[in-house]
């Protein structure tokens, strides 16, 4: 077998055994692939990877450009193949795997404040079947505080409409439950009786989906399309930037802890599995206030 035979199978590992999403195993095989690109793609180079190594290819990806957070993840990436390696007995144990990640930056999440939220929820043009789809679609994002792959993968049964729920699949495909405001489960509702249909219509294939929404061709809309879609309404009412679909999840978790909710009501709605990726939130509420006081105090 040759090393992508076995990178296919620690694919495969992650799918089977850590739940792994499409998205995430993409990710790790280009990143892997990288590694291999750069090192040699031969079971015997690998086996003489060590600490500098790894070094040599934490210093090319700086080299390239690449932020922190990326080369964290591609540092991680290429260590678990490695450590998948080892458990096959294909390799031997390293100072590769003593490493550590670099420090991460500390940047604040991107929101947009209410008016601003409120702006673009109402840009698309409702009259038109696309414009309405954006509309609920935006709405339910805020609403929900939904990230893009989230949306995406909803289907038409997903949102219970007498208790104003909607399922979602989060990463590493876990299950939680999320309210849905009056608004957005209205919209929801008027879109699946009445929008949908003329866009699955538009389908010249006849072909059937489950998604929930669907794009100009009766299609399933895909993650490159939702973010095409939000960038042409926050052009419209924003100049701020780096705003993108996720930033309205940051709007939402920062709208709820400015109006008193509860940090571990917030890290469960927005699914995360520890507190402390939900706190940077209330470094975000703090710079808020901060904001308001230097603006509003008469004795500057």
């Amino acid at each position: 077998m040759t090393v992508f035979d076995w990178l296919e199978r620690f694919l495969v590992h992650l799918m089977v055994g850590k739940n792994a999403s499409p998205l995430t195993m993409q990710a790790y095989r280009n990143d892997i692939l990288q590694f291999l690109e750069l090192e040699g793609d031969e079971l015997a180079g690998l086996k003489r990877v060590d600490h500098l190594t790894i070094r040599r290819f934490l210093a090319w990806l700086r080299d390239q450009g690449y932020t922190r957070r990326s080369i964290a993840r591609k540092l991680s990436a290429t260590r678990s193949f490695l450590f998948f390696l080892q458990k096959e007995a294909l390799i031997s144990g390293g100072k590769w795997s003593t490493v550590s990640r670099p420090k991460q930056e500390k940047g604040l999440p991107r929101f947009l404040y209410y008016h601003e939220v409120v702006a673009l929820l109402e840009a698309p043009d409702s009259k038109t079947a696309l414009g309405f789809r954006d509309r609920a679609m935006l709405e339910l994002i805020y609403s929900s505080g939904l990230r893009v792959s989230e949306l995406i993968n909803l289907t038409d049964s997903s949102l219970q409409s007498e208790e104003r729920l909607i399922k979602v699949y989060g990463k590493g495909r876990k299950e939680r439950i999320v309210p849905v405001g009056s608004v957005a489960a209205a919209l929801i509702e008027e879109y699946i009786k009445n929008t949908r249909p003329v866009l699955a219509a538009l389908n010249k294939n006849g072909g059937k989906y489950d998604q929930l929404f669907l794009n100009k061709w009766g299609k399933p809309l895909s993650d490159r399309g939702v973010r095409y879609i939000f960038k042409k309404y926050i052009r419209q009412v924003s100049h701020k930037v780096g705003i993108t679909p996720h930033s309205l999840r940051h709007s939402f978790a920062t709208h709820l802890l400015d109006a008193g909710a509860d940090l571990r009501v917030v890290q469960e709605l927005l699914g995360h599995v520890s507190l402390s990726t939900t706190q940077i939130y209330t470094h975000v509420t703090k710079e808020r206030l901060s904001e308001v006081y230097r603006s509003a105090f008469p004795r500057k």
